[in-house]
């Protein structure tokens, strides 16, 4: 299995939004069944930490996203304990441990940058 990881971009919503700020992200991924992977969201101006409230969303062909970790590393019910979240670094990180199968899927970052929660998204493509 591999993963490419495909930046969309910055949505600023509230107001106290740096317009200046985007998402960086590595190129590629890529993990082998029953491998590890992990997945990083990051800043260009400043450090990612708990107070953005990282989440990240899993979302499979045909099917509406769903959360899978939320503030840094919280998993909903009916969430397996292969998927953790986690600051790592100056970035939120989402690690895949034993990769299934079933984890081919896009998956999607957001983080809050002010109150208003202006998301930065990061779409990390299966392929």
């Amino acid at each position: 299995m591999a993963w490419t990881l495909i930046l969309l971009g910055l949505l600023a919503y509230g107001s106290g939004a740096d317009s200046q700020t985007v998402v960086t992200q590595e190129p590629s991924l890529s993990v082998s069944l029953g491998g590890t992977v992990t997945l990083t969201c990051g800043l260009s101006s400043g450090s990612v930490s708990t107070s953005n409230y990282p989440n990240w969303s899993q979302q499979t062909p045909g099917q509406a996203p769903r959360t899978i970790i939320y503030n840094t590393n919280s998993r909903p019910s009916g969430v397996p304990n292969r998927f953790t979240g986690s600051i790592s670094g100056n970035k939120a990180a989402l690690t895949i441990t034993g990769a299934q199968p079933e984890d081919e899927a896009d998956y999607y970052c957001a983080l809050g940058l002010t109150w208003d929660m202006d998301l930065s998204l990061i779409h990390n493509h299966y392929t």
